[in-house]
């Protein structure tokens, strides 16, 4: 397809589409001619997901530039790839070290990874953002006076880890690496706050079923 269809199909303008280009969040159409290039489907699924990423997530052009260039690193095997797309989304900062709260919350958090076996998630936990972020909630709720105590973290994890099978097991059904890759950058942006959403709808459904509606 031509620059306008590929306007037209994805709903994004052309000026638009030229900034992505030399921004290189979108690779260069095949070249027809001095003046006219050629576009396929795998432009309109990588344009869907910088508008994604852009518009839905917020995510900085800069960081989409970072992210897709691990999305389409084929060097790397599919766990490094997928964790070094995810860790390039903007993350919590680094928990102060010296904080009281933020060393017990440590101590939580790795207690949970060994009460769970989660032996891959151990080793990470220097490096992961995800594993940062635990910390600086549970240090967040430590310092608030609530302590959710181990047993109901071990109870939200494993449910969580029913949701990450669910992830990978809907990512597994796209076609190529990079549509996988993609599929689960998405999921971080969409999904997650899908996820967010069922909880607090869920949150009401159990809230009202207990309690009533006065």
């Amino acid at each position: 397809m031509r620059l306008a269809e590929l306007s037209e199909r994805s709903g994004v303008s052309t000026a638009t589409i030229k900034y992505y280009l030399r921004e290189g969040l979108l690779p260069p159409g095949r070249q027809v001619n001095a003046t006219t290039a050629e576009y396929d489907e795998g432009h309109l699924r990588r344009l869907r997901l910088v508008r994604a990423m852009i518009q839905v997530g917020r995510v900085p052009v800069a960081t989409v530039r970072e992210v897709l260039g691990h999305v389409d690193d084929d060097s790397l095997g599919r766990t490094i790839r997928l964790g070094a797309a995810l860790w390039a989304l903007p993350q919590v900062p680094e928990p102060d070290a010296d904080d009281e709260h933020v060393r017990a919350a440590h101590r939580e958090a790795e207690s949970l990874l060994r009460t769970l076996g989660w032996q891959n998630a151990r080793l990470l936990t220097t490096i992961s953002p995800a594993y940062r972020s635990l910390v600086v909630a549970v240090a967040a709720l430590r310092r608030l006076g609530y302590d959710w105590g181990p047993e109901l973290l071990v109870s939200y994890a494993r449910l969580m880890h029913q949701a990450a099978v669910l992830d990978l097991d809907f990512v597994e059904t796209r076609a190529s690496e990079a549509e996988r890759i993609e599929t689960a950058v998405l999921g971080a942006i969409l999904v997650e706050p899908m996820l967010q959403a069922l909880h607090r709808l869920a949150q009401e459904e159990e809230s009202a079923r207990r309690y009533g509606f006065e």
